[in-house]
């Protein structure tokens, strides 16, 4: 595995194949109109690939293999200690492949390639030996009936689960409702973001080498009005997984009812909230961590911590010491390791980010960033933006930017910064600094939240479940809980003589 000091990335890169069709039951295919799109490099606008433009057809092809495979039971029906074998394998060959599988979405979406290789694959494989060891240690129950009868509880497999996965962690969200799907015994249809499709396109062709069988894991790369609609009316797929924004989860709902009504597992926006208290005593680490929590991932992260509230006595020296850390992470060239932050992912998203900061800079103090700069003369990049003393009603902290930018947000009282931090529609994830425990307990239990990180931001773990509160949706990606989408409870009853 290369490490953060690894200078050749560009070598590898300019070696590097892409995966450019759909993949379905088996094998690499055309869309059935012929139609491509262009998979682009946000970080030198140049062309990748052209990848296959898939539609409603492309899709009915790919759940109909995907119920195949499923009714015959040459995946679902699998020895557990057999599928758990090939999820293994598959875990391994991520680790094998890993400079390619980080370079993949590296180049793909814009982020540091020294984070694809160090984060987002290793925790894909981890993800799925994860969920591979899970596969024969999830136990169903016996209800405590009287004699004669005999009552067995079992989850069973859904049957096909489709998964629509965002751009900003392509292989991850790829791999976190992939991977649960699978070893829960279902088959898949994912539909990749499209400006991200590489990664799962290479992450199927290492499924088949593994052993998962054919029609079990298929990609369908397309847009979202075509291939995402098309899996979410599509009468045959029994569940709907979906990690994107609030609008689109809605729609995806509207489908269901539209349908079948399929479950829909909507992961959607957030503006996650960072409450800093003067009874911190690590305010150097509050600092670095709050950094992280916004300009990690140039920002596109559904968590990130873009809400920073900051008692006010020790407000004006924590901003300071963020914008040392904001000045010292301006964006760099993604494949090179000296970089701190990469490029935003497509024009479109670059614009939208500006829009933002541009009418802030008319409502609220910018203290340091606020431009949109170019790496070699070219690329989506936006420096790291910080505003001060921003009005808590200013679409700054209120509407997800889903950028390197951070709104700060001075309280007074306890009450005051609770109220603020859960006056959001949103309610994925918070963080909250305290050195005072009965505070954390207080101010955790009063935070209307997924996920509540005390003494750090964006706590995760294959052990945990991940997802929010309110238009941050209800679905629940990672740890045993995340089976539970993907199964029904099913009762067996039998009655004997006892």
């Amino acid at each position: 595995m290369l490490d953060n000091t690894h200078a050749d990335w560009k070598s590898l890169a300019a070696g590097l194949s892409f995966r450019d069709q759909a993949f379905i039951d088996g094998k690499f295919i055309d869309a059935v109109s012929g139609k491509t799109f262009d998979s682009i490099n946000p970080a030198t606008g140049a062309v990748l690939t052209p990848v296959a433009e898939c539609d409603e057809e492309d899709v009915n092809r790919a759940v109909s293999a995907g119920r195949v495979a499923f009714e015959d039971g040459r995946w679902s029906r699998m020895a557990p200690g057999d599928r758990k074998a090939v999820m293994l394998n598959l875990a391994d060959l991520i680790r094998e492949n890993l400079e390619e599988m980080a370079l993949l979405d590296s180049l793909d979406m814009g982020k540091l390639v020294t984070d694809a290789a160090t984060i987002d694959a290793p925790g894909s494989a981890h993800f799925f030996q994860w969920y591979a060891e899970a596969i024969d240690k999830v136990y169903d129950e016996v209800a405590p009936t009287g004699p004669g009868d005999l009552a067995l509880v079992s989850r069973v497999p859904l049957g096909v689960v489709g998964a629509v996965t965002p751009w900003n962690f392509p292989l991850d969200m790829a791999t976190w409702k992939a991977a649960a799907a699978l070893a829960a015994g279902n088959s898949v249809v994912l539909k990749p973001a499209e400006q991200s499709p590489l990664s799962a396109l290479r992450l199927a062709e290492l499924a088949a080498e593994a052993g998962v069988p054919d029609g079990v894991f298929n990609v369908v790369p397309g847009f979202g009005v075509t291939a995402g609609r098309a899996l979410g009316l599509h009468m045959d797929v029994d569940c709907l997984a979906f990690t994107g924004s609030t609008a689109i989860g809605k729609m995806f709902m509207q489908y269901s009812g539209q349908s079948n009504l399929k479950q829909v597992w909507p992961e959607t926006g957030g503006k996650s909230p960072n409450l800093v208290f003067a009874d911190c005593e690590d305010l150097d680490a509050a600092a670095d961590m709050a950094a992280f929590g916004i300009f990690f991932n140039q920002g596109e992260v559904c968590s990130a911590n873009s809400r920073l509230y900051v008692e006010r006595s020790i407000k004006d020296a924590f901003v300071e010491k963020l914008i040392a850390r904001a000045q010292a992470m301006q964006p760099g060239d993604p494949l090179d390791p000296a970089s701190k932050m990469g490029a935003i992912v497509d024009e479109k998203q670059t614009q939208g980010i500006m829009r933002f900061v541009d009418e802030g800079k008319n409502t609220a103090n910018l203290v340091t960033g606020g431009e949109r700069v170019t790496v070699d003369g070219k690329g989506c990049f936006v420096q790291p933006t910080i505003f001060d003393d921003v009005p808590h009603d200013n679409p700054l902290a209120r509407d997800e930017i889903f950028g390197p930018v951070l709104s700060v947000i001075p309280f007074d009282t306890e009450e005051q910064a609770v109220t603020m931090a859960n006056d959001s529609i949103y309610g994925l994830a918070a963080s909250v600094w305290t050195d005072n425990l009965s505070r954390a307990c207080r101010v955790s239990d009063k935070l209307m939240a997924g996920t509540v990180s005390v003494n750090t931001v964006d706590a995760l773990s294959a052990m945990t479940p991940f997802g929010g509160m309110k238009q941050s949706g209800f679905g629940r990606d990672l740890s045993l809980h995340s089976l539970e989408k993907y199964t029904a409870l099913k009762t067996t009853w039998i009655k004997y003589k006892a």
